[in-house]
């Protein structure tokens, strides 16, 4: 048996699920029926993005309850279609509460970037690559 590669759902610890749940809706993003008081469920064009309690995720996963200060050594990236769209992208998200990590510039890679944290700081980069393709669903086509 192999591990089929492919990620279904990212979840996000939140230390407060209905402050972070009105920020995603006000990005826009549809919540999914699946959600509860006790998680909220995003659809996206790839997999789903998941809020939950960061205290019981870190139980869930059987590891201790800290939140490091500073990168936690990952991101999130939502590509888009045009290099004209990052900067409305990051207006949409600092209007929802986000802040602004860095605006809208050319990337050393040939693309635009810039990047946003959410409520509890996860950061998301809004980015346009040269040659990107996207399938009929809005997912990146990296084939």
């Amino acid at each position: 048996m192999k591990l089929p590669a492919r990620i279904s759902i990212a979840t996000l610890g939140v230390s407060d699920l209905a402050r972070s749940t009105r920020f995603y809706l006000a990005l826009g993003w549809e919540l999914a029926a699946g959600s509860s008081s006790e998680i909220s469920f995003f659809r996206t064009a790839g997999g789903v993005l998941a809020l939950y309690p960061f205290d019981l995720l870190a139980k869930d996963a059987m590891l201790p309850v800290s939140r490091a200060q500073g990168f936690g050594g990952v991101t999130l990236a939502i590509n888009v279609e045009r290099p004209e769209d990052v900067q409305p992208g990051l207006d949409v998200a600092k209007l929802a509460g986000a802040t602004i990590l860095k605006p809208a510039m050319k990337a050393e890679w040939g693309g635009v970037s810039g990047y946003f944290a959410d409520p509890d700081g996860y950061p998301w980069e809004v980015a346009w690559a040269p040659n990107s393709r996207f399938k009929p669903d809005g997912s990146l086509d990296v084939s």
